[in-house]
């Protein structure tokens, strides 16, 4: 991916850095264009989304790997503790979705937000972020266990953002607690979704917030 982001134009990464900076009110030709030459060739549905992000730690009471993921599929039966996400992320939104499931937003960061520049986050918190656009590479993943033996049964739609532009955007947005834009390539190949399921997460993310409710 960064191998190929060598045969980018630099005036088109300008371009497209400029229009991230200022912040996109819909989706730009201009920057799908300098993304689509660094992306893997695949099919792709592309989505432009505010999200407020929480920066969790791993093991934290807010940490989806910890908690939501167990009380589904159980602490991995080899290590005997949970999944370790390896790295601090942001949970950004969750809702139900479909007869019975519940969807999971996350964004990823491509290095620690320890990484990112304390100069930089400053000004874009002094800023107030004003509209300024993250960029992403996404998957969704829906998945349930085959078997019902689990503290609480159902399907889960996780929807992952790696992170390829404004980390420190999104750092300074979860510091205050604002609204940051999200432009995302949602690879329709990769993701272990159906379309139609892609299509029910897509619409769902205009919801209201909701955590999921447990059933008794």
């Amino acid at each position: 991916m960064f191998h190929k982001l060598t045969s980018t134009e630099q005036a088109d990464l300008d371009l497209a850095n400029d229009l991230l900076s200022t912040g996109l009110d819909m989706i730009s030709d201009d920057v799908v264009s300098v993304y689509e030459k660094v992306l893997p060739e695949s099919t792709y549905t592309i989505l432009l989304q505010e999200v407020v992000p929480r920066l969790v730690e791993p093991g934290s009471d807010g940490d989806y790997f910890t908690h939501e993921q167990v009380r589904t599929w159980g602490v991995d039966p080899v290590l005997g503790a949970p999944e370790d996400p390896g790295t601090e992320y942001y949970r950004t939104f969750e809702c139900p979705v479909g007869l019975d499931g519940h969807l999971y937003e996350i964004v990823v960061p491509m290095v620690p937000p320890s990484w990112n520049s304390t100069d930089r986050v400053a000004q874009y918190e002094a800023a107030g972020n004003h509209g300024a656009t993250a960029v992403g590479y996404c998957l969704l993943d829906t998945l349930q266990p085959a078997i019902d033996e689990s503290e609480d049964y159902y399907q889960h739609s996780v929807l992952t953002h790696f992170l390829l532009d404004g980390h420190n955007k999104m750092e300074a947005a979860a510091r205050q607690g604002t609204p940051i834009r999200l432009l995302s390539f949602l690879d329709e190949r990769i993701s272990i979704s159906s379309m139609a399921e892609v299509q029910t997460v897509i619409q769902s993310l205009s919801r209201p917030q909701q955590a999921r409710v447990r059933p008794h």
